[in-house]
């Protein structure tokens, strides 16, 4: 199915750019790619969106950690992996 689009004159530009410079084959390509772009973005957005609404519900719930106990957690796993680098 063919889709029709006005990009405005600087997203053509950079299209037509991009197709000249043979970085794409042609402008289906370069839209292609674009399209596939925006699918894994919107991917991510929703993992993390998906992350964010349980961990909101956890701290609504009461399953925390105090900050303290975190940090040092961290600070010793980065330590002990900064020894086995050195």
């Amino acid at each position: 199915m063919a889709i029709s689009a006005d990009l405005g004159e600087t997203l053509e530009a950079v299209v037509n750019d991009l197709v000249a410079n043979g970085r794409y084959n042609s402008k289906s390509e370069v839209l292609r790619e674009g399209v596939r772009l925006v699918q894994e973005r919107e991917a991510a957005l929703a993992r993390l969106t998906t992350i964010l609404e349980k961990s909101i519900e956890d701290s609504e719930a009461g399953r925390t950690q105090p900050l303290e106990d975190v940090v040092e957690r961290l600070a010793a796993k980065y330590r002990a992996m900064a020894k086995q680098t050195a």
